[in-house]
């Protein structure tokens, strides 16, 4: 299987478990994997993502096999989104 069959053989449900497994250590089930299968998980997550990653998130590969880079700005303002502050105290206001 050449690597263009396989990313078109990964579904998004498939991709989602071999995120899984590449961040935990892993399966959805528990079932722990050995190095050998996280790194051809990894490989597997990472041409995936080169080719259907159009919005993607800091150091992720981006669509074309890009490394994604976001600024310590654009990282604020994503997270800032829709984040009211609820209280904001100054304990040094009498």
């Amino acid at each position: 299987m050449d690597a263009d069959q396989l990313i078109n053989a990964i579904t998004p449900e498939a991709y989602k478990r071999l995120m899984h497994a590449v961040e935990t250590g892993k399966w959805p089930e528990g079932t722990p994997l050995s190095q050998t299968q996280r790194d051809s998980c990894m490989q597997a997550v990472m041409l995936y993502q080169s080719k259907h990653n159009v919005e993607a998130d800091h150091m992720t590969v981006a669509a074309g096999g890009e490394i994604s880079f976001k600024s310590k700005n654009e990282l604020k303002k994503r997270f800032q989104n829709g984040q009211d502050d609820i209280v904001r105290v100054n304990p040094n206001h009498e």
